[in-house]
């Protein structure tokens, strides 16, 4: 295609062997071509954009000096991971990234031997790159060999507890283990907290062009420094004013920092290290998010998340909105409910822009809190927020509240304390796949004690949520709402509370009761619209709640039809397995009542636009209405009409 770039050189690799044979300077041109390459494929398919383009060289030196697969390299969240793709038999396929059977925006296991271990979740580098570690010395033999194991883990990544335990555990067992530390002061959102601050003190004066002129004569920055147990090093390092203290605390070598984006600094540092080290090494090396890209330099998030873009002007190509997002209704309502309470407050972890919480923020910046990559501690900081007096609200992503879930029994559930879970990305998301769904939380909240579980059909439902949350002060509440935007309703002014445990009926039928728990309802009205034309005018309800159950509504809905279907953007187990269970407790089955529960299937579905996940779910409203004429015995439109 004559708008792909010109990369002679990278047109010659097929696998990371090849990088072998090149000069140190040809790899300097396999670099430019390889940035230039994952521009051009990021600007078709969107993505994470800032990320790759940041450890380009790094990628290149990696792969260039280990002997990868057999060498396990383990990329932390694996947000930077697709110049790996490139290198690693994939780049045929690279323009399908985070689409319907393509690419993997992240690492996985399946995808190639290449990726030794999935990542969208941060901070689990160390504890696999260690395993593997472990594995090789106690004889492990996985298909593509054992060799040595390299973490690559960002800054951002770093603030999560994980981190240090695996780093605690790696200096207490002493194995062979490269920890790259990828400091680009700058996670998805501005990095948060004491952490970061220490990295950026280890060269705030300045030692950078010190370091620079010692790495340019090669192995004279680490002059023979492992079979010395890396005295001299260590000391060499500290006489420039830079760091190490924790990590060698820790039990880690230190080496850094440096330049990730020279490579006559990156090549005989790793170079040196993979020939010499015996014990675990942190290789602390400074990068830039976008790097080499200008529109992604300027921007303010360093092009984290793009979609299609022009590669010229850096423009993206964005569908015109014709409602507003989910996430911006929630945070216009939050701070609505502010304004008029001075204990509202809000938590995030290091996602103040993916949950709308920036906007809180700059309005109320004594009152929000960024806690960094640290659900566990965010959860427990808002569980004491509540219990000084505080109206926290806990802003997460389903799939990573799931991190913090110990927190929410022990912290929060058993001592009923009022934290407000505002959960966000509920349901499929789309090109994020398997490890972003939002499939659980109803099912993982539902069956605490004392917990109140709501999920909004539409982005009015929403506000009034927001307000019912807000009112709520007998124990913990959760809220629920998907990626996107809403269904175009008209919107309340302000939110209302909403009486806790009460659905809403949406329309009146006969013969079958289609109750809806979240967004689907939107497809249910679609379904009973084509069922309508049938002859079938189902009842449809919206449960609002998945505990407490509005009991009254559900047996009455029992009582009054042949026939009752329960929809929900969720794993088995969550809302309409708390329905089964109140029915067969109040007899229900027992007089022959048809019961059904369409719920999320029991595989990971991979990415695809969130249409087709949901058709892979089945759960799309021609499938609502099979399920409806299914259940009602109905075979053809003919006997439908009769």
């Amino acid at each position: 295609m004559s708008d792909q770039p010109n990369t002679p050189l990278l047109d010659t690799v097929q696998r990371p062997a090849d990088l072998k044979r090149f000069s140190d300077a040809q790899l300097r041109q396999v670099a430019d071509e390889l940035r230039a390459e994952t521009v051009s494929a990021v600007s078709v398919t969107g993505g994470h954009l800032g990320a790759g383009l940041g450890v380009v060289e790094l990628t290149v030196a990696l792969h260039a000096i280990f002997d990868t697969p057999r060498d396990k390299l383990v990329w932390d969240v694996g947000h930077q991971c697709y110049p790996h793709k490139i290198l690693t038999e994939r780049r045929d396929r690279i323009r399908t990234l985070r689409m319907k059977d393509g690419l993997s925006g992240f690492t996985k296991r399946s995808e190639s031997p290449y990726d030794p271990f999935g990542a969208a979740h941060s901070s689990t580098s160390i504890s696999a790159a260690l395993g593997f570690a472990v594995a090789r010395d106690l004889g492990g033999q996985p298909p593509e060999g054992s060799g040595d194991a390299i973490a690559v883990i960002g800054d951002g990544s770093m603030s999560a507890g994980m981190a240090y335990e695996a780093m605690n555990n790696a200096g207490h067992l002493g194995k062979r283990l490269f920890v790259i530390l990828n400091d680009n002061e700058m996670s998805i959102a501005p990095p948060v907290g004491a952490m970061s601050s220490y990295l950026s003190r280890l060269y705030a004066q300045n030692p950078f062009q010190d370091l620079k002129a010692a790495a340019k004569g090669a192995v004279s920055l680490l002059p023979e420094p492992f079979r010395e147990g890396a005295k001299r090093a260590k000391e060499m390092i500290k006489g420039m004013a830079v760091g190490g203290t924790l990590f060698e605390e820790l039990g880690f070598s230190y080496v850094g920092p440096i330049d990730g984006h020279d490579l006559d600094q990156l090549l005989p540092v790793l170079r040196t290290v993979h020939d010499r080290a015996t014990g675990p090494i942190l290789i602390h090396v400074l990068t830039k998010k976008g790097k080499g890209y200008a529109p992604a330099e300027t921007a303010r998030d360093k092009g984290h998340a793009t979609a299609k873009f022009d590669v010229i002007t850096g423009e993206q190509k964005k569908a015109p909105s014709n409602a507003p997002s989910y996430t911006s209704v929630f945070a216009q309502h939050l701070i609505k409910q502010a304004e008029a309470d001075d204990k509202i407050c809000a938590v995030t972890a290091a996602m103040p822009d993916g949950t709308g919480l920036n906007l809180f923020a700059e309005r109320y910046p004594s009152r929000c809190f960024d806690v960094g990559i640290a659900e566990q501690h965010g959860v427990t900081f808002s569980a004491a927020l509540a219990a000084g007096g505080m109206k926290p609200f806990c802003a997460m992503y389903s799939t990573f509240l799931q991190r913090g879930y110990d927190q929410v029994v022990h912290d929060v559930a058993i001592q009923r304390l009022p934290v407000r879970f505002a959960i966000d990305r509920a349901g499929l998301v789309g090109a994020d796949g398997a490890t972003h769904a939002g499939a659980f939380d109803v099912a993982y909240l539902s069956n605490l004690p004392g917990f109140t579980v709501m999920a909004a059909a539409d982005e009015a439902e929403l506000a009034h949520m927001v307000a019912t949350a807000a009112a709520h002060d007998d124990g913990p509440i959760a809220f629920r709402f998907p990626r996107g935007e809403g269904t175009g309703v008209d919107m309340p002014e302000r939110g209302e509370p909403l009486e806790i445990g009460k659905g809403r009926m949406i329309q009146e039928g006969k013969g079958v009761a289609l109750l809806s728990f979240g967004t689907r309802l939107e497809e249910v009205q679609k379904a009973a619209e084509n069922l309508a034309a049938k002859g079938i005018t189902p009842t449809i309800a919206d449960a609002r709640f998945a505990k407490p159950l509005d009991r009254d509504l559900i047996l009455q809905l029992a009582a009054d039809h042949e026939a009752l279907i329960t929809i929900e953007e969720g794993a088995v187990g969550g809302f309409g397995s708390h329905v089964a269970q109140l029915l067969a407790e109040e007899g229900v089955f027992d007089t022959g009542l048809k019961y059904r529960s369409m719920v999320l299937p029991d595989i990971f579905i991979d990415q695809a636009s969130p249409a087709d996940m949901y058709a892979v779910a089945g759960m799309n409203a021609d499938q609502i209405e099979a399920k409806v004429l299914n259940v009602l015995g109905v075979t053809s439109i003919g006997e439908a009409r009769a």
